[in-house]
């Protein structure tokens, strides 16, 4: 499985999310690669802490921000991973491109703000595109640091516009606004893994897991 975190608009915590799948998916048992497509390359820089901190499971981690480089490497190395998960985004890069034609899944962050929202008719221009080079791409889109509350009207509000894209399945398994993702993936942990355990934290990401795998 391929699955790209990616956006067109930045801040939205893509990275974090994909720090979080990644090491969820190794503790499942399963060979996973992260490959940071940033320029920024936090996920390497939150990898190379985990490594530091000899925690395990290890997680394989390269920075490929260009397109045709990260296009070749993975699928160089794709057989050799059971998961790859690509960081890639921020803007519309030559590393989101590449990522797209490549991927099984691409999951699109995104905050409940208007900006936020009216963003993925950026990217579903860029999911077009992809699919018509290759079938079989899967979009699914995600409310990231949504508001607490089930009834939040900002989170009920964002949700209901996905419709209005018809390139994106809305996955109904929002990642709430917890200091836990942030700390955990800065530690180069997932909640997963973080002490003390933030248990409303961590059934957010393994039903995001689940609905993803």
């Amino acid at each position: 499985m391929i699955l790209t975190v990616g956006n067109t608009k930045g801040g939205v915590g893509k990275t974090t999310l994909a720090v979080n799948l990644a090491i969820a998916r190794a503790l499942q048992g399963r060979e996973v690669w992260l490959v940071d497509g940033d320029r920024q390359g936090t996920a390497q820089t939150a990898i190379s802490i985990r490594s530091e901190a000899g925690s395990q499971p290890g997680i394989a981690c390269a920075t490929y921000p260009d397109g045709p480089t990260l296009r070749a490497q993975v699928k160089q190395q794709a057989a050799k991973f059971d998961d790859i998960i690509i960081d890639a985004g921020g803007r519309d890069s030559s590393a989101l491109r590449a990522a797209l034609v490549l991927s099984d899944i691409l999951l699109v962050p995104f905050q409940p703000r208007s900006y936020d929202v009216w963003a993925l008719n950026d990217i579903a221009v860029l999911v077009d595109e992809a699919r018509s080079v290759r079938d079989g791409l899967r979009a699914v889109a995600i409310l990231n640091c949504a508001d607490p509350g089930e009834l939040s009207p900002d989170n009920l509000e964002a949700a209901a516009a996905v419709g209005d894209v018809p390139q994106f399945e809305y996955l109904s398994t929002p990642i709430r606004r917890r200091k836990a993702f942030a700390n955990a993936a800065g530690a180069g942990l997932s909640v997963l893994e973080q002490k003390p355990m933030d248990k409303k934290a961590v059934e957010e990401l393994n039903a995001l897991v689940a609905a993803l795998f």
